[in-house]
């Protein structure tokens, strides 16, 4: 009877499993969060040198136009303003979204109310081989095609905001179309067949159904896509000219924050005043980053309401 009972109460290997990959995922999921919180504690602790060990004005460095941080102004403080490459990279993102958006949700309902299934599939290979270009790829070819089509027509050296925006927005496109495709897939068949049923014609339904009905999906879409914008180092470095300076033009040559970084980072000294501005730079990067997220996640607890 005894053997039974201890029989009985012994794990299973069902069970032993279900420990094991209990103990598997809780592993990694505290070495997730361990190496998060470690990347955010040194992006935060060495962009924040610059204004505790350097003493730099914070206003300073977000308002100031000249950025040389290895020299001093006139008043004995160090050039170090970082207003340029963020007014640049704002520009390049919101451009690049604007221009990619209507493309994105053009595309997106061919796909999904108006192509036959052979064309949904063709167009589904084309965003699935542009997702997986490298970046230097897009960047080589804005650097071939982009950059002397914009002097061939403006003139000047081609290099600047433009030519960035016009890599930029081949490279979210995909990400905004894919994202609205989904969302579209997302709004109930219904909803297109009471509009139908009802009288209205096939791009009424569209118009004041299908897209009003997937808004904030395609909301969400977009600032995913800018996200994507405002974080591209490598291709933007090839085509916007690399000038810290404060863009007073499309045309003119110009540095994004990514840009800076991945141009400077490795010409500084750790520890230096030079370095410390490079990673207060990355700071203002992964706050950004945390804004895009915030408004993710609002843009979808909005649609989640709205249903």
């Amino acid at each position: 009877m005894d053997q039974i009972k201890a029989k009985l109460m012994k794990p299973s290997r069902e069970t032993k499993q279900e420990t094991v990959g209990k103990i598997i995922s809780y592993t990694c999921i505290v070495a997730i969060m361990l190496l998060v919180l470690l990347v955010l504690y040194f992006i935060i602790s060495f962009g924040m040198s610059t204004f505790t060990t350097n003493h730099v004005n914070l206003w300073s460095f977000l308002s100031g136009t000249n950025w040389n941080p290895s020299q001093l102004d006139a008043h004995g403080n160090p050039e170090v303003g970082a207003l340029p490459m963020i007014v640049t990279s704002f520009a390049v993102t919101v451009l690049s979204a604007l221009v990619a958006t209507p493309f994105a949700i053009a595309v997106a309902l061919f796909m999904t109310i108006i192509a036959p299934k052979h064309g949904k599939g063709f167009l589904q290979s084309i965003i699935e081989l542009l997702v997986g270009i490298p970046s230097v790829v897009y960047g080589y070819i804005g650097l071939t095609l982009v950059v002397p089509f914009i002097r061939g027509i403006y003139g000047g050296t081609g290099f600047g905001i433009l030519s960035g925006t016009i890599v930029l927005f081949v490279m979210v496109l995909p990400t905004i179309t894919s994202m609205t495709v989904d969302s579209l897939k997302a709004v109930p068949r219904y909803y297109l067949e009471a509009s139908l049923a009802l009288g209205a014609t096939r791009w009424q339904t569209i118009y004041k159904v299908i897209l009003r009905a997937a808004t904030p999906g395609i909301l969400t879409a977009i600032i995913f896509g800018m996200a994507r914008a405002f974080g591209e180092a490598l291709a933007v470095q090839m085509v916007i000219g690399n000038a810290t300076l404060m863009p007073k033009s499309l045309l003119t040559p110009a540095a994004t924050l990514t840009s800076q970084l991945t141009t400077g980072i490795g010409n500084t000294v750790m520890g230096s005043l030079p370095n410390n501005a490079l990673w207060s730079l990355a700071l203002i990067l992964l706050l950004m980053s945390l804004v895009f997220n915030i408004a993710v996640k609002f843009v979808g607890s909005k649609g989640d309401l709205n249903k």
